[in-house]
């Protein structure tokens, strides 16, 4: 699952607004990878007051900083157009100047990744990997969205 930790300093969202982002990085991820929605997943986490420095000063500014870690081979563009696309959505949805909006993108092989058990496959491959998972998983996953 590629995995997106959104981490606000300065800022709180509420329900609404969190629930909002976590759909608009659902629906870029798998808009701009062609990876079913249902694999990607959203954590949100929150830097307390005056733990957050900017040139070794404490910084009072509201930012959101995203970030993604998804399975390596996707073309320069789609990561492109990921990593852009997020920042407008939680820019928008948080409120904030696109300024305040960091975005990082790390990759990591399938290869070097196991989820629900199994090594995950090459992008491309993901209904033939579905197949190997159990009834009780397919229907978890498609009661999340699948």
């Amino acid at each position: 699952m590629p995995t997106y930790t959104v981490t606000v300093a300065n800022l709180s969202l509420t329900a609404e607004q969190e629930n909002s982002i976590a759909g608009a990085i659902t629906e870029s991820h798998h808009a701009n990878t062609g990876a079913p929605g249902f694999f990607a997943q959203v954590l949100f986490n929150a830097i307390a007051a005056g733990k957050h420095f900017i040139g070794g000063k404490i910084s009072r500014t509201s930012q959101v900083f995203v970030h993604g870690l998804i399975r390596a081979g996707r073309s320069a563009d789609a990561k492109s157009n990921l990593i852009k696309d997020i920042a407008e959505k939680v820019a928008e949805i948080a409120g904030l100047r696109p300024e305040d909006v960091w975005v990082y993108l790390q990759e990591i092989p399938a290869a070097q990744m196991v989820e629900f058990g199994r090594v995950l496959p090459e992008p491309g491959a993901e209904q033939e990997w579905l197949r190997g998972l159990s009834p009780e998983k397919l229907r978890e996953l498609k009661d999340a969205g699948a």
